[in-house]
């Protein structure tokens, strides 16, 4: 990418993922749905800044060893005199995680101040940090306040033991996916989110309100693109699994990444718009540009490497082009 290239900013939660395997042996490992997506996305190439809230501790240290080795950098006040946050993570024997939390969320003004994060092409923010009080807000604050030009993605990645009701957050959710350009969602989210409801129906939707893609991923059966006029099938990558951490995380960093480098993201866009002039046309009858295919290969690509492997350890660009 150009050195000149201005940056991509990540908002959100950096933690510690504490490993349970089905034999019970624990191990930790660097986390959190936004921080992997910055490292996704600097492993890819692109030049990254991280607003998150790590501590001090032997966890906070590994953290910033795990991002800053991969050219993540983090924005001011992100080290903060606290524990660092963890998250539980117990495998099955097929390698699918689920998750108990320790979490305290929170940032100083300092964290998403453009004086301090410098020009930002683009936003990417989603999980536990758009919708734990009281750093939510400040989420919130930073994406309605994106300058023109700046494009935003979202992931909600939602984490229900730390929720209220699915009816309590769903209109926070919305207002997100509203509010950006890209949008990526797992069938599992969006099942909790409107139980009872098609996960395909619920993305078909969202594409109409706002952002100009919406991404459904659907674990082991691939994933499917939506915008306002048509639909698009993304085949699954087939890998022997390993486990599926960080796996939504780095579809998310693949995806962003075709994107930008395909200048379909960022670099000044002036309208709210992704691709909109290459999709206008576009049904789910005709080919998607090859520029929007390739991204979406990507994603799932680098989603697919991710779990052949312990932990979100997505991979760096020359191994995919291996």
């Amino acid at each position: 990418m150009p050195a000149a290239e201005p940056s991509t900013l990540v908002i959100g939660e950096a933690l510690t993922d504490i490993l349970t395997g089905p034999d019970g042996r624990r191990s930790a490992v660097p986390g959190g749905s936004p921080a992997n997506v910055a490292l996704g996305l600097a492993r890819l190439g692109h030049p990254v800044r991280l607003a998150t809230r790590m501590g001090g501790d032997a966890y906070g240290l590994e953290l910033r060893r795990h991002l800053g080795e991969s050219g993540v950098r983090l924005t001011d006040g992100s080290v903060v005199d606290a524990p660092t946050s963890t998250a539980t993570a117990v495998l099955d024997a097929d390698g699918a995680a689920s998750y108990r939390f320790d979490v305290r969320w929170s940032l100083p003004a300092a964290a998403t101040d453009p004086a301090t994060t410098g020009p930002v092409a683009h936003l990417h923010t989603g999980s536990i940090a758009a919708l734990l009080a009281p750093g939510a807000a400040q989420v919130f604050a930073a994406v309605r306040a994106a300058q023109r030009g700046t494009t935003v993605s979202y992931d909600p990645n939602l984490r229900p033991a730390l929720l209220g009701t699915a009816a309590q957050e769903r209109p926070r959710v919305e207002e997100l996916v509203a509010l950006s350009d890209v949008v990526k969602a797992s069938d599992e989210d969006l099942g909790w989110l409107y139980p009872g409801h098609d996960a395909a129906a619920v993305a078909e939707r969202w594409a109409r309100t706002g952002p100009s893609l919406v991404v459904l991923t659907l674990g082991a059966g691939g994933a499917r693109a939506f915008w306002q006029h048509g639909s698009h099938q993304v085949r699954p990558t087939p890998v022997e699994v390993v486990d599926t951490v960080g796996a939504g995380d780095a579809f998310m960093s693949g995806l962003l990444s075709g994107l930008l480098r395909a200048g379909l993201l960022g670099g000044g866009r002036g309208e709210r718009a992704l691709a909109r002039d290459e999709l206008r046309s576009a049904t789910s009858g005709e080919r998607l540009p090859a520029k929007l295919v390739d991204s979406l290969v990507l994603a799932a690509r680098t989603a697919a490497v991710t779990c052949t492997r312990p932990g979100a350890d997505p991979p760096r660009r020359a191994e995919l082009l291996d």
